[in-house]
């Protein structure tokens, strides 16, 4: 997650729709890229920035472009930097020379880099992968001017994670609302474990803890405006979001600011810990990683706390690729991401990453674990799905909620509350002004 700027529509209508592995229609083979745009880019060479650091991500990322040169005949130079440090530099990164091709996120994030001529349209490329993806998908793709700037590739749930083996062992059942989370994780903490392994070392991973708690308490539209601040973040609602943080914070891993992600999810991971909500992509692929028990690990969606929305939201980020504005070798780009948008592509991306789920209609994969599977069947249940924090708003308000959520975390005292709120509204005003 992060890193960018803006002040144009959030994503309330682009996100409403559901990004699914399911859908009508089996994906245009014909479509890939192969044919026409290659026979004169053949031997050339595109370089593509990526911020896909992580071990189990890098390979899978290797083995997409791997495939995308088969096909295409262009040979791509991969240029890898750490996660957290190329969303940072997103910004002067694009504006000094950037690669040809980067990883990015669809939605907002895109939007702001699309609007600010750092990236070029792709509408060329979309009328040749178009009918491989939904509409919302689509949508997810297309700047504030109506053109496309993005080819996708997957999204991926924000869940609760637990090993089977362990709750078995212990009798655990998984909770469905507040209350039975709230009283698992106390019985958990009873046990001698950590009940809900927590790290904020990186800012993001907070986020999702806020964004469940708005959309659960206060409903998706009500997240939404707040991301776009046509609700102060002075409102009761967002009190309430924090007064139930502060509730369940003496059951969250001790120490959460000066912990990284990966090691939250090692005590998960190690049975530490009963716990873990976080994205598929980081607390699968770290098991991925480690040479862990995957088939140990299962996910629940976070439970209801207000009966009126239950657990019909979350956030599902969308990640895929764009163009740069300074690329050199555009051809040759354009027929790398149609090959990217095409079925055989994601299949192909998709064996070695066991975490994400693909976008392409009617995708078939043989090789999604049990994970995979029932990351489509939760989404598709869904009746919106956010993009996170970071996505959905100015990407000045989530760097300063990153900061307001871990002085939180230090002190979630109900006058520290009140005085988090009126930083997040004066700051929100400057940047929405």
């Amino acid at each position: 997650m992060l890193k960018g700027v803006a002040g144009a529509a959030g994503l309330a209508a682009v996100s409403g729709g559901l990004l699914t592995a399911c859908g009508g229609g089996g994906s245009d083979d014909k479509k890939s890229g192969g044919s026409g745009s290659t026979k004169s880019v053949a031997g050339s060479t595109v370089t593509f920035g990526s911020n896909y650091s992580d071990p189990a991500a890098k390979t899978a990322f290797a083995a997409l472009t791997s495939g995308a040169t088969a096909a295409t005949k262009v040979n791509v130079k991969i240029n890898t930097v750490d996660h957290n440090t190329f969303q940072e530099n997103i910004t002067s990164y694009l504006q000094g020379t950037p690669d040809d091709l980067f990883t990015w996120f669809a939605g907002y994030r895109m939007q702001y880099f699309a609007a600010q001529g750092l990236a070029q349209k792709l509408d060329d490329v979309w009328e040749k992968i178009g009918s491989n993806f939904s509409p919302a998908a689509k949508k997810l793709s297309t700047g504030l001017d109506g053109h496309q700037y993005l080819v996708p590739i997957y999204n991926y749930p924000w869940v609760v994670f637990y090993n089977k083996s362990e709750f078995a062992k212990r009798h655990y059942t998984v909770p469905t609302t507040w209350d039975e989370y709230v009283a698992l994780a106390k019985k958990m903490k009873g046990d001698g474990l950590i009940p809900i392994a927590f790290a904020d070392k990186d800012g993001w991973p907070a986020l999702g803890t806020f964004d469940i708690l708005n959309m659960r308490i206060n409903g998706y539209d009500y997240h939404i405006k707040l991301m776009k601040h046509e609700i102060p973040w002075t409102d009761q609602g967002v009190h309430t979001v924090f007064q139930h943080w502060a509730e369940i914070l003496p059951l969250m891993q001790n120490g959460a600011n000066g912990r990284i992600w990966q090691d939250a999810a090692k005590a998960l991971e190690q049975k530490q810990a009963g716990m873990m909500f976080q994205g598929t992509n980081q607390v699968a692929a770290q098991y991925v990683t480690d040479k862990a028990d995957l088939a140990d690990l299962d996910f629940f969606p976070f439970p209801a706390v207000n009966p009126q929305w239950g657990q019909d939201y979350m956030d599902a980020p969308t990640d895929g690729f764009m163009l740069s504005a300074k690329a050199k070798n555009v051809d040759a780009a354009k027929a790398i991401l149609e090959y990217i948008g095409s079925g055989p592509a994601e299949t192909a991306y998709l064996k070695t990453d066991q975490w994400d789920v693909g976008l392409v209609n009617g995708l078939q994969v043989p090789t999604y674990n049990d994970i995979q599977k029932k990351s489509v069947q939760e989404i598709s249940k869904c009746k919106a799905v956010a993009q996170f924090m970071d996505r959905d708003s100015d990407p000045a308000m989530a760097d300063a909620m990153i900061k307001i959520c871990q002085k939180f975390i230090d002190d979630p005292s109900t006058s520290s509350i009140a005085s988090l709120q009126k930083s997040a509204e004066s700051q929100a005003k400057a940047i929405y002004s």
